[in-house]
């Protein structure tokens, strides 16, 4: 026990000195074999050791799942060719100066292999051995040094682009910092493994012709030392060396061969991990009809006279006997399946109806919907080029700059319950839009102003209500020189959408939106969000604001602005409606700047005093319900801001109602569905740099 603890501290101690230290004294080892005579028996164990490695190599490339699981095989290719050159010069050493002394003087393998192998005959040694070499050669080293160059150039021609890819996927979300890193080193051992195998294939090739050259050499200076020398026969010359050197030569080329097949199996590999005999094994046999018809053709080869028929139909009836076995096989595991799959829907169906109800059960209404017929699947199919996920992609990143936050997915799904070419737009479960169009024609829709009538199947915009004509798309460009605006059928479902989601912007800004606005803001700006939720406002009042300004078309990006105002304006009233005037005075030149760009004259409808006055009594008596206006009184006030309205659209003007402060909010939802065009300003809304034009005044 003492001298095991012992040896166990000295291998501890010692040990990290000998990890690493077997390719160095290998390759010092074959310099030493290089340079010095070396006895018959350490030749043989050397050539021993020599066929064993190339058996270890071939065996490990066959049973690694992976080319580059074996990344080490170009150096163990390297230093095992050149542990057989050195053996070749050992060797030649040996035969040349102890060659004249018997079969033996060269070590027991190469007399084992120049007489038992090629049966003592030199003649067939040396065709074996041609033979052999041919093949490693010409077929085996030949080949897979063009598929290592290939695939070796290949593989370094697809590194952007694979580079590209993990980029993709990690900007994408797929993947995170460590696999990404990770792949991108396969990546880059992928590339190294194959351009070292595209090097390590001419070690081998090299090696081939060396050893033709070595047989020769050999031949050649074995009669000139026999006869000159040891005053040998000439017949006595040719049998004692030529025997030695093909025994000399076939224990190089076996080992050769071995490495050989061993680096064509690993570079004709896939880089993917899976075991290479059941993988043969399952593409090869996996297929009954294969067998089937190998078996037919061997049977009937066998039937024809003066055929072996022993060999034929032996091989042909195995192979029958294995077609129907894999057949069975088949059969068996298809019905396996089958019945695992109904033991597991009874095991669903059991479970499902002992299992209680849960609020997992509960299907949550998406925010924003989109159903198609079948007939508009193509839409939105990427495989078949489908835009509209491209589009509505599109029209959420340009809504989501202008409204000031991020407007939630579209969730897309077919419904079979629509017509085939209907879809329906639906906004919290409630649907708010639907219309049928033509994914296979594109539409022209008539501006205001066209000079000619255009064939096809008139219809309606969905998003504007204006004339339109569904037409084929060769006569896009007609259709354009008569002044139709043409859009194809993807923009005219993104469109709607647009329009929709526009008009209802209020409903898609709830509590997680507004929180995340000001959570960025308080990055930006820490001491303006400090303390105003719920020390100053609650969240609900601060949603309630910002969904009454994009209900009345007031975007929220300036966010800053916003909660400043609110920041000032809290402490004195907790009312939405009080919070939402005074935000949209401090907002009064991004409002104005929506309504009527950078112009410096606002062309504005008015209300007459009389009329205001009596909207005012109105208002006071309803407790600012304008349901208390007089119904003849709001038909005709309807009307009129009605008229004027499109008499602005028809000058290019935007409509412009100015009234008082008080007024303004109900006059805003009064006529907020029945004349959409029209907005509402209060006179303290006027930036002091805008001058105001009337243009209209409504009286009683």
């Amino acid at each position: 026990m003492n001298l095991q603890a012992s040896a166990n501290n000295l291998f501890q101690k010692y040990g990290i000195y000998l990890k690493g230290v077997g390719t160095p004294v290998m390759v010092l080892a074959t310099l030493a074999m290089v340079t010095l005579p070396m006895p018959a028996l350490l030749l043989d164990m050397l050539f021993s050791f020599n066929i064993a490695l190339a058996l270890v190599v071939l065996l490990v490339s066959i049973y690694t799942l992976r080319p580059l699981d074996f990344a080490a095989f170009p150096t163990v290719l390297l230093i095992a060719t050149l542990l057989r050159l050195a053996l070749n010069v050992a060797s030649t050493r040996l035969v040349l100066l102890e060659g004249h002394n018997g079969g033996d003087a060269a070590g027991k393998v190469i007399e084992a292999f120049g007489s038992v192998v090629i049966g003592g005959n030199y003649a067939v040694g040396l065709v074996v051995f041609t033979i052999l070499v041919i093949i490693n050669f010409v077929v085996v080293t030949k080949g897979a040094g063009r598929i290592s160059e290939v695939t070796a150039r290949f593989t370094l021609d697809a590194m952007p682009g694979k580079q590209m890819a993990i980029d993709a996927d990690l900007n994408a979300g797929l993947i995170n910092q460590e696999q990404a890193k990770l792949r991108r080193e396969e990546v880059a051992k992928e590339a190294d493994f194959y351009g070292a195998m595209d090097g390590a294939s001419k070690f081998v090739k090299g090696d081939a012709i060396a050893g033709i050259l070595i047989l020769f050499i050999n031949i050649l200076g074995g009669f000139v030392i026999g006869m000159a020398q040891h005053q040998l026969a000439f017949g006595e010359a040719v049998e004692i060396y030529t025997m030695l050197t093909i025994g000399d030569g076939l224990v190089a080329q076996i080992p050769g061969l071995l490495l050989s097949i061993a680096a064509a199996i690993i570079i004709t590999r896939q880089n993917e991990a899976q075991k290479m005999g059941e993988t043969v094994m399952t593409q090869m046999f996996d297929d009954p009809k294969v067998m089937m018809v190998t078996s037919g053709v061997l049977v009937v080869m066998g039937l024809v006279p003066g055929m072996p028929k022993l060999a034929f139909l032996g091989f042909g009836l195995t192979g029958a006997g294995l077609t129907w076995w894999t057949y069975r096989r088949r059969q068996r595991e298809a019905a396996e399946a089958v019945k695992a799959a109904e033991e597991t829907a009874v095991a669903e169906r059991i479970e499902s109806d002992s299992k209680e109800l849960s609020w997992e059960d509960v299907n949550q209404v998406d925010t924003v919907g989109l159903e198609v017929g079948y007939r508009l699947i193509p839409l939105v199919d990427k495989a078949q080029r489908g835009e509209l996920l491209a589009r509505i992609k599109g029209v959420r990143k340009k809504l989501s700059q202008e409204l000031g936050f991020l407007v939630p997915p579209v969730h897309i799904r077919d419904n079979l319950d629509l017509a085939p070419n209907a879809y329906r737009i639906s906004l919290m479960g409630v649907v708010v839009g639907e219309a049928e169009i033509r994914h296979d024609c594109e539409l022209a829709i008539n501006p205001g102003q066209v000079f000619g009538q255009l064939e096809g199947q008139t219809t309606t915009d969905p998003a504007f209500g204006l004339e339109a004509v569904w037409i084929a798309p060769d006569r896009r460009d007609h259709a354009q020189t008569l002044g139709y605006t043409v859009v194809d059928a993807a923009t005219v479902v993104a469109t709607h959408l647009s329009q929709l989601l526009t008009n209802n912007a209020s409903q898609l800004l709830g509590y997680e939106e507004v929180q995340q606005l000001l959570d960025i803001l308080a990055k930006e700006s820490p001491k303006l969000v400090e303390g105003l939720v719920p020390e100053t406002l609650s969240l609900g009042v601060i949603v309630k604001v910002l969904q009454n300004m994009l209900n009345e078309g007031v975007p929220v990006r300036d966010i800053r602005t916003l909660v400043q105002t609110l920041v000032e304006y809290g402490p004195k009233s907790q009312d939405p409606d009080v919070l939402t005037a005074a935000v949209r005075i401090a907002l009064k030149r991004l409002i104005v700047q929506e309504i009527n760009g950078a112009e410096p004259e606002i062309p504005v409808i008015t209300l007459s005093p009389e009329l205001e006055q009596i909207l005012h009594q109105s208002l006071q008596s309803s407790n600012g319900d304008n349901t208390g206006l007089e119904p003849g009184l709001a038909e005709r006030l309807q009307r009129s801001l009605s008229e004027m309205a499109q008499k602005q659209e028809m000058v290019g003007e935007p409509a412009v109602l100015l009234t008082s402060g008080v007024l303004r909010t109900t006059l805003s939802r009064f006529v907020k569905h029945t004349i959409p065009s029209l907005r509402v300003l209060s006179y303290q809304e006027i930036p002091d740099d805008k001058q105001i034009r009337i243009v209209h005044s409504v009286g009683q």
